[in-house]
């Protein structure tokens, strides 16, 4: 298996994409309870990541049949390395406060599309 580095580099020289994000799956470590009361603190500090530039997307997960919501998140950060992505997630309230746990792994964006319409004059903003 390539190196990281050695896999970044084959896939742009074949024409890839190759953004690196990093995605941060967090789970639930305490009670619900706990989640809500840092959640103001969360969308807060997601709020402002937003606005620095540094979180790509962001946001719930359901279970693996699709049906319910276990409290599961996903986060992608933009960052310029793994430490300083694990500087992100680590700063977050849900995870310094110990209300959730997460992992977190580098992914190399190299395929898809995203189609998004703005109306100025109905004020409309679709993302598909």
């Amino acid at each position: 298996m390539p190196s990281w580095p050695e896999y970044v580099a084959t896939s742009r020289a074949r024409g890839a994409l190759a953004f690196e994000l990093f995605v941060v799956r967090s789970v639930p470590a305490q009670p619900p309870e706990a989640l809500r009361e840092v959640l103001p603190e969360h969308l807060a500090y997601q709020k402002q990541l937003e606005a620095d530039g540094a979180l790509f997307m962001a946001g719930p997960m359901s279970d693996e049949r699709g049906e319910m919501m276990t409290g599961e998140g996903m986060i992608v950060l933009r960052a310029e390395s793994m430490q300083a992505a694990r500087v992100l997630a680590e700063a977050d309230p849900m995870h310094s406060s110990g209300a959730r746990s997460y992992t977190i792994r580098r992914w190399l964006l190299n395929e898809g599309g995203l189609r998004l319409t703005v109306a100025l004059s109905e004020q409309q903003v679709a993302l598909a």
